[in-house]
């Protein structure tokens, strides 16, 4: 794996050891914008890599600096995300910089590679929990959408770089539409009680309050970027209502002190 050196301003020391990887896109137009704008002191931001859209990694930051990516953001209760992290930018438009069509540009498959084979060492080299492996969206739902519900979780999963729930069937999803879904802003009840829980135990910074507000319908969005990319509503349908709970089943023990 060949790393190349381009050193940024942006960083300082960390306050906690390195326990998990965030990933982003950049969403600017290409490599040597996002690179150069992550390289300007006046820009205050900053990862550790970038890997651009041919596979040739970045390095800005040493792993044992605090780089300056996450921004306001909390997972499993945890804040200053910037101290707790490693940082990978990916170089992508997002939903910036959309495709002539709309579409989001898709990720190039040895840019895919090489962030898989630089995630892979970062969690070997810092024993980080697969939970805690997240996107910038997962970390800050209020305010981020990278890296995206175009990014392949479920292959970096499987290749592991994360983790994946096991899809459920269409009679646990024909049971569960006859009892708690769907859910959608202005719902209440304990329905939405559970879900919050749920979310609120996978990691995503969420407020148990038993009523689905427009904070909840972001997370679920997050959730879905990640977990149900073919529908990123808001709206809990059977699918991705019963995707929560089997997230959050995956999630506990780690909570707990397992190895997730």
């Amino acid at each position: 794996m060949k790393i190349i050196e381009a050193p940024s301003p942006n960083q300082n020391k960390r306050r906690y050891p390195v326990d998990m990887l965030v990933l982003h896109y950049t969403g600017m137009e290409d490599g040597p914008s996002a690179l150069e704008r992550m390289r300007d002191e006046k820009a205050q931001v900053s990862a550790h890599y970038m890997v651009d859209v041919d596979g040739v990694i970045y390095q800005l930051v040493p792993e044992d600096m605090r780089a300056w990516h996450a921004g306001v953001s909390n997972w499993q209760g945890d804040g200053d995300l910037n101290s707790r992290s490693v940082g990978i930018e990916i170089v992508n438009g997002g939903h910036n910089v959309k495709l002539s069509d709309g579409s989001l540009q898709p990720y190039s498959r040895v840019q895919i590679e090489a962030v898989i084979e630089l995630s892979r060492a970062i969690i070997e080299r810092h024993k980080i929990p697969l939970n805690r492996v997240v996107g910038h969206s997962d970390i800050a739902p209020d305010r981020k959408d990278d890296p995206g519900e175009h990014f392949p979780w479920e292959e970096f999963a499987a290749r592991g770089v994360g983790f994946w729930p096991e899809r459920p069937d269409e009679g646990e999803l024909t049971k569960l539409s006859e009892k708690d879904a769907p859910l959608k802003l202005g719902a209440k009840g304990k329905g939405v009680t559970g879900l919050q829980e749920d979310l609120q135990a996978i990691g995503y910074p969420i407020e148990v309050s038993g009523a689905f507000d427009e904070q909840t319908e972001k997370v679920v969005m997050a959730f879905q970027r990640r977990w149900n990319q073919g529908d990123v509503s808001g709206v809990v349908d059977p699918l991705t209502f019963e995707l929560i709970r089997r997230v959050a089943a995956l999630a506990y023990p780690s909570s707990a002190g397992g190895d997730i």
